[in-house]
């Protein structure tokens, strides 16, 4: 098959979050699988320092733009070691900034008319190219409006209407809402501004775009297609995504199994595989202990949590249950994240109070994330939602027992273990269902004495090594999505 990607990130060009470490790896999976994948996404300031040959092309066009016309130009280059192209769409007066969305907190004011020019520029490289994608899979807000604008103005050309599309929502909490007067930079007529297409409560959302007019819909785990169709989860959106449920898919999202290995892993103490997890896993933990200036035990529980420190990933919930346990419990935490600053100052307070039980280093340093996933004895996670979540992966991959809140991803990859799921070897961790401290609590007390009975501690962290979280095994899942929607599209 031919795919095309549309997105406004991707490793390891330019970051913000979990959509380009998807969109930086999915396209390599998916060709080593023998399909053909461009990725096209704007060219920032920061894609130059990617250290990834970057071609001009030496194409120039032109899009509308309200009462307008903006021109831009095409680069190309390949995600490093695969066959995956990647098309740049260059306009220095929307992409040349320091930020992708924001500066210094705030979002940038015409972030609207900077993506709806991104959108069309997407339906003009088609052209350009000569490109003849059977699925055009659009990730996120930003690329919203390329599936309205096919569907509203290049449907009908002989290029475009064969082609399907797949619109993936990374979290609905990010809706692209503008007020109403933007949309006119869409060029699209008014009378699509309604509450069944672009509209939302006197809003234009380009999120909404891109579920109404996709041929289908995806999320980055199976039980977060279930949750975003509820109240709780949904954003206002739930009844939209209710009524395109037929065609709304949940794929879990891959980890990279060559970059997060415990038996390579340049960054760890001790490497370590399944059979020797024991040993390398302890060699680890003091290595973390005596890096940290923690005291150096072995037998103390270490308990790890890396991450944003949001009130979203259930940062106030783990800082409250620190403050309570950490007078009188023998319990070191390791924190390690940037977020919302009165949680960085919580977390900072609390490794003052306590320096022999809390280190929270408010940084991100990914070197650091592998020692403390490699020595950690369980990594909790207490999100109060979770589209997929990734470091609930990684953690098991390098046998750290996870203790997570049952929502979204991670209720799709942590096995509970109950007494079933222990006899019946699938257990991997530990999930408590209420989003509270006293939640919090009750999970991370059900894996503590699960600490003292060593042959279930190893056989669950074995278990846990076992799993298959690779992107090869999501990339055969979104070919199957893949060809449903290019027979759907043939068959309308």
């Amino acid at each position: 098959m031919n795919i095309v990607f549309a997105t406004s990130e991707a490793v390891p060009f330019a970051k913000t979050g979990g959509l380009a470490d998807v969109c930086g790896t999915l396209p390599p999976a998916l060709a080593r699988l023998g399909h053909e994948v461009t990725l096209v996404m704007p060219k920032y300031r920061c894609v130059e320092y990617a250290g990834v040959p970057i071609e001009p092309l030496g194409i120039t066009f032109v899009v509308p733009i309200g009462t307008k016309t903006v021109s831009g130009h095409l680069a190309a280059s390949h995600l490093p070691g695969s066959a995956a192209r990647v098309i740049f769409v260059q306009q220095d007066q929307y992409f040349d900034r320091d930020g992708l969305y924001t500066e210094r907190g705030e979002d940038y004011l015409d972030n609207c008319e900077r993506f709806v020019f991104f959108c069309r520029s997407v339906m003009e490289v088609i052209r350009l190219l000569n490109l003849r994608p059977d699925v055009l899979h659009c990730h996120d807000w930003q690329t919203g409006l390329v599936p309205a604008y096919l569907t509203l103005e290049y449907q009908t050309l002989p290029r475009y209407r064969q082609i399907g599309t797949l619109f993936t929502i990374h979290n609905m909490a990010y809706q692209g809402l503008f007020w109403h007067w933007d949309m006119i930079l869409t060029g699209l007529d008014w009378r699509h501004f309604n509450w069944q297409e672009l509209e939302f409560f006197g809003q234009l959302s380009l999120l909404k775009a891109g579920i109404v007019y996709s041929t289908a819909i995806s999320t980055v785990s199976p039980q977060y297609a279930i949750d975003i169709q509820t109240r709780e989860y949904g954003y206002g959106m739930e009844g939209v995504l209710h009524h395109r449920r037929d065609c709304l898919f949940g794929i879990l999202n891959g980890i990279d199994t060559e970059v997060w290995n415990p038996s390579s892993d340049r960054f760890i103490a001790r490497i370590y595989g399944i059979d020797s997890v024991i040993e390398g896993k302890a060699i680890c933990k003091v290595e973390l202990q005596r890096e940290l200036g923690l005291p150096v035990d072995g037998q103390t529980l270490l308990i790890g949590n890396v991450g944003r420190l949001t009130h979203q990933k259930g940062s106030d919930l783990l800082a409250a249950l620190i403050r309570r346990w950490a007078p009188s419990r023998p319990i070191q935490w390791v924190i390690l994240g940037q977020g919302e600053p009165d949680l960085e100052e919580e977390f900072r307070s609390l490794s003052q109070e306590f320096p022999e039980r809390v280190v929270a280093r408010i940084e991100f340093a990914e070197p650091l994330a592998h020692r403390i996933i490699a020595g950690a004895d369980i990594f909790v996670m207490p999100s109060r939602f979770e589209p997929c979540g990734l470091n609930q992966m990684y953690a098991q991959r390098y046998g750290t027992i996870p203790v997570v809140r049952s929502t979204g991803g991670l209720k799709d990859t942590v096995i509970d273990a109950t007494p079933e799921n222990i006899g019946a070897g699938s257990a991997t961790g530990f999930a408590f269902t209420e989003p509270s401290v006293e939640g919090l609590a009750d999970g991370l007390e059900r894996a503590i004495r699960a600490y003292d009975d060593k042959d279930l501690w190893w056989q669950l962290a074995r278990t846990g090594m076992r799993q298959d979280f690779s992107w090869d095994r999501s990339a055969r899942q979104y070919v199957e999505l893949y060809d449903w929607i290019r027979r759907r599209r043939r068959g309308a």
